[in-house]
């Protein structure tokens, strides 16, 4: 039931996330200190941001409905979450300075990996 409702929780961030990115990515990107510039760059944030989330939030809750896709869930969530945060450790220590916003992120994402890898080794499909 508790891998039910990190996906679920997850799916809703996601979703959240998302929408708001293909709705307004100029006022996403601003939010977060980020200027997305160039002929594509609102384009692109859309298609990463945006379409990019919300396929990730079908995933997360096919996997908090349906439990043959839980565990392709959790797994996507250890992939993708430790993926970021091997890039954030990668950018710190190549001397980036995050933002307090950003170290945050990080946090949220190492702990939704390390989440994710716990719930994998805990699972047990009925």
């Amino acid at each position: 039931m508790l891998i039910r409702i990190f996906l679920a929780a997850l799916a809703l961030c996601f979703a959240i996330f998302g929408t708001w990115s293909i709705l307004d990515p100029a006022a996403m990107g601003d939010s977060l200190g980020v200027t997305f510039t160039g002929d594509n760059g609102i384009y692109e944030a859309r298609g990463i941001y945006g379409g990019v989330s919300l396929g990730a939030a079908l995933l997360l809750l096919s996997g908090a409905i349906r439990e043959r896709m839980m565990r392709p869930a959790l797994w996507f969530i250890s992939a993708y979450m430790g993926g970021y945060s091997f890039a954030r450790l990668a950018g710190l220590i190549a001397g980036d300075q995050p933002t307090t916003d950003f170290i945050l992120f990080a946090v949220f994402e190492a702990v939704c990996m390390v989440v994710s890898i716990i719930a994998l080794s805990a699972y047990k499909p009925k």
